[in-house]
């Protein structure tokens, strides 16, 4: 029997677009509601959809402090300059765009906590360079940051695994939550010697309380389906111990051969074996509550292909 998955759609994330030829535009995700529409997912029994949702400040500063989230409100309105030091830039209503990624990010969230649906998905997610107090790297909020916050607080689940295969470090992520035994981390990315944030080393396994429960696993450029393998191993080994009570993923499709940005070779089969695994994992220790959220990637054509073999694997 298939799984219920709900499935975030809507011209609201549509909004998340920066201008001016920026790689992160709403292309990719255009991208995938057409393939999606062409896949025959939507007609499929266990698909949920589920409207785009806007998180209120409070929400916002579950994760973030209130001195940033004025910040993107004051930029938002006046429609120009940078939210970071170049790569973020501000533009009229991207406090309310931002908003919506966090929201829709919370809905799935809820609804696997409430167990309306086994697994939920955010193609808009996973946002995970801003910081408590910044945005970075395209990312105005940090939306997995918020849904940790809500996990632990709201819906009382802890441990959380979070698993980031983007080719980008997760250092927003990462680093908020170093010294934090109830968040379990294993990433797997471009090494930072090559790539943005150029953070994400294997001697960084958690500070204090929360030694051992966070692992770096950097893939040099060029790896491929097979590397990821190897590294997935270990990050699986890292989930088992964890034993969560909810587990996300970011499935970053940044980390695809002939991403403009990065400089790994894999192909969707990495995105599909990364689900497959943890879906089970999550039915083995908790009730199936999974969330999945998109994450980077900017050749829209594969990152909507990989997009929609993270989908047929939630779904089944």
């Amino acid at each position: 029997m298939g799984c219920r998955v709900g499935v975030v759609t809507g011209e609201e994330l549509l909004t998340y677009s920066f201008p001016r030829g920026h790689p992160m535009n709403a292309d990719r995700l255009r991208e995938f509601f057409s393939g999606l529409q062409a896949s025959g997912l939507k007609e499929a029994p266990g698909y949920v959809h589920v409207a785009p949702c806007m998180a209120d400040e409070e929400m916002l500063e579950t994760f973030h402090t209130e001195r940033h989230v004025n910040f993107v409100k004051k930029a938002s309105e006046a429609g120009s300059g940078y939210l970071d030091y170049g790569d973020t830039p501000a533009f009229k209503g991207v406090f309310e765009a931002a908003s919506y990624v966090v929201g829709s990010t919370a809905k799935v969230l809820e609804m696997v906590a409430k167990g309306e649906v086994d697994h939920g998905f955010n193609p808009m997610g996973g946002l995970h360079h801003a910081r408590r107090d910044a945005s970075a790297g395209f990312c105005v909020f940090n939306d997995v940051g918020v849904a940790i916050e809500l996990a632990l607080r709201r819906w009382k689940l802890s441990p959380v695994l979070y698993v980031d295969m983007d080719a980008h470090h997760g250092d927003g992520v990462f680093y908020s939550y170093e010294r934090s035994p109830e968040v379990y981390i294993a990433d797997i990315h471009e090494d930072g010697r090559f790539l943005y944030p150029g953070t994400g080393f294997e001697h960084e396994v958690g500070k204090g309380a929360a030694e051992g429960t966070k692992l770096n696993l950097p893939l040099k450029p060029g790896s491929t389906d097979v590397d990821f393998e190897k590294a997935l191993q270990e990050a699986m080994g890292l989930a088992e111990r964890a034993r969560p009570q909810l587990v996300i993923l970011q499935a970053g499709g940044d980390c695809l051969e002939g991403d403009p940005l990065t400089h790994l070779a894999l192909t969707p089969a990495s995105h599909r074996l990364a689900t497959r695994k943890l879906v089970q994992l999550s039915h083995e220790r908790c009730n199936g509550r999974m969330i999945v959220l998109g994450g980077g990637g900017y050749r829209p054509s594969a990152v909507a292909g990989a997009w929609l073999n993270v989908l047929q694997v939630l779904m089944h």
